[in-house]
């Protein structure tokens, strides 16, 4: 397998992501140039970030579906990874941890890529409106029938406020975000028609518009819909003046940003969970370890017994003893107040902020333990795991987290008897 062939099963898995201004020749050919630096990322050779620009270049190339993100990921998390791990074996487990890393910045950069293009798009239909709205008041009859067009079949939501604060004018789409019809909105109050208790700060900006001591704002709102929904909205409003500067009425351009939002916080559970476990991965896990507030307890746990699963039942039913863990895991030491993330393989941790003391600790190794070795039924087979468990309790915050690590890891492995090792 080469660059080339991941190239290709990359182009596989995005097709239908993507309008159709490249032909598949030339969607390999981007797509092989930005394998060869994935992989050199993955070799840490150049940094991760590499997914970053690896995003940016897909999304100038009108890659803009929110699938894009999701089929990538596992491409880099999982075959390009494999293939380094087959090729260059010297690479080694690390490979593993730096691909968390490179997709965490695709995730990051694919975001921040939809975002610049969306704003610009809405920059651009707000500085139309604007030229739109002001010709109309040079040469009312032509401009307002260009202003019109735009103003109906525009895409982002487009309304218009007199000096009263009454809604002047809206479109389709500005109704549609709100969740009304758009016959209701003209003639009333922007406080009655969006809510009074909605409004928040865009009502105390408009009416500095109104005041003409700003030109124009923009922010980002929630806004609940009359059926229980809500919508993201970024709003940016302009005041438009006369010849001598007062302001006649106000202009607000919409867009929807639900499905950015949604789409980011997809990518970023998608980047820092465990794909197989749904736990918080080792990057999550060091940055909540960054912040915790102490004494802190940690709990490193070994499954004990693993490898021979995998030997003896295959790999499919090691994975589905290692989502078992994860779940058990998850439950116990949620309702003990903690935090559960799986490091890689059958290595998990648990950790436990503002902790009493080592007696905490210890009962929270025993309940995990008593959850643990409850016997697992996959398939036709009854399988019984064990874990080994070591403890540390830090009085203050770790001021290396690695060592903090290691001090569990080592405390684990004095827990281990040899003939549970594997």
């Amino acid at each position: 397998m080469t660059a080339r062939d991941l190239a290709v099963g990359w182009a596989d898995a995005l097709d239908g992501a993507v309008a159709p201004t490249l032909t598949r020749d030339h969607i390999e050919v981007l797509l092989t140039e930005q394998v060869e630096q994935l992989l050199a990322a993955l070799r840490g050779t150049i940094g991760p970030q590499a997914g970053k620009y690896a995003a940016e270049a897909l999304v100038a190339a009108n890659y803009r579906d929110p699938a894009v993100a999701g089929r990538t990921i596992p491409l880099i998390c999982g075959d390009m990874a494999r293939y380094l791990q087959i090729t260059d074996p010297s690479t080694g487990d690390v490979v593993h941890d730096r691909s968390l890393l490179v997709a965490a910045e695709f995730a990051t950069g694919f975001t921040a890529a939809l975002r610049s293009v969306a704003l610009s798009e809405q920059e651009a239909t707000l500085a139309a409106a604007l030229a739109s709205a002001q010709e109309a008041e040079r040469r009312r009859e032509l401009s307002e029938a260009r202003f019109e067009a735009v103003f109906a079949g525009a895409s982002v939501g487009i309304g218009t406020v007199d000096t009263h604060g009454q809604v002047l004018e809206a479109n389709a789409a500005f109704a549609d975000m709100l969740g009304i019809e758009v016959a209701e909105m003209p003639g009333r109050a922007v406080a009655e028609v969006v809510g009074h208790a909605n409004i928040g700060d865009a009502y105390q900006r408009m009416t500095q518009l109104l005041a003409g001591s700003i030109d124009r704002f923009r922010l980002e709102l929630d806004h609940p819909r009359p059926d229980g929904t809500s919508t993201g909205i970024d709003l940016s409003m302009s005041a438009v003046r006369d010849h001598s500067g007062r302001v006649r009425f106000l202009i607000g351009v919409a867009v929807d940003v639900t499905e950015r939002r949604e789409l980011a916080a997809r990518l970023w559970y998608d980047a820092n969970h465990d794909e197989l476990t749904g736990l918080p991965n080792r990057g999550h896990l060091f940055d909540r370890l960054a912040v915790a507030t102490p004494p802190i307890g940690m709990a490193y746990l070994d499954l004990d017994g693993f490898k021979e699963v995998n030997d003896r039942w295959g790999h499919a039913v090691g994975d589905e003893v290692l989502r078992i863990v994860g779940a058990r895991l998850r439950q116990t030491v949620t309702a003990a107040g903690g935090l559960a993330a799986r490091l890689g393989g059958d290595e998990f941790i648990a950790v436990l902020e503002r902790c009493t003391g080592a007696a905490e600790l210890a009962m929270l190794s025993a309940d995990v333990q008593t959850a643990l070795t409850v016997p697992m039924e996959i398939q036709e087979w009854t399988i019984r795991i064990g874990a080994s468990i070591g403890t540390v309790y830090l009085e203050d915050a770790p001021t290396a987290i690695d060592e903090a690590m290691q001090a569990a890891d080592s405390a684990m492995y004095r827990n281990k008897t040899p003939r549970s090792r594997s």
